[in-house]
């Protein structure tokens, strides 16, 4: 965690003092970390890695830097997702932290994990909600092809970076 937002309304931080979640340091080689930037998108074939999944909470606006360097572990960016939390309500891909592992639970066969911790927050239900029939067919794919493909059935662009 960087610390670079409202403590308040930290999801990682949450998780963390839930017991849901542990701080590190440095994902581990196997694990698999969500990075906004990754060229390849989470497929449910991450899941058979296990659902170590580890998230970089730090603030939007310094993503681009937090993220610039080396990161182990096998990185992997999310599909288009709509944020239901309260500061970037419906705003694509501005998720939460909580909503980005949440998410990545989803598409990996780990929706009853992903559901327990979404409940822990008053808007949880929103994300599920905003996304339910996005997460479900994500969870379906089996290519990256495949999630561009229902990423633009529902209108949804996919930047550059989803490309390769």
């Amino acid at each position: 965690m960087k610390h670079q937002d409202d403590p308040k309304k930290c999801t990682a931080a949450r998780l963390v003092r839930l017991g849901i979640a542990s701080a590190v340091r440095r994902p581990a080689d196997g694990y698999v970390v969500l990075h906004p930037y990754a060229p390849r998108m989470i497929l449910p074939a991450d899941g058979i890695r296990g659902c170590t999944i580890c998230a970089l909470d730090c603030s939007w606006r310094l993503a681009s830097q937090e993220f610039d360097g080396y990161m182990r572990g096998h990185q992997r960016s999310l599909p288009p997702l709509l944020a239901g939390n309260p500061v970037n309500y419906s705003k694509l891909g501005m998720l939460s932290t909580v909503e980005a592992i949440a998410a990545a639970l989803y598409i990996t066969g780990f929706s009853d994990m992903a559901d327990d911790m979404l409940g822990r927050f008053r808007w949880g239900h929103t994300f599920q909600e905003l996304n339910e029939g996005l997460l479900q067919e994500y969870a379906a794919c089996v290519k990256q092809d495949d999630i561009l493909r229902v990423a633009s059935s529902y209108g949804l662009p996919c930047g550059e970076q989803h490309m390769q």
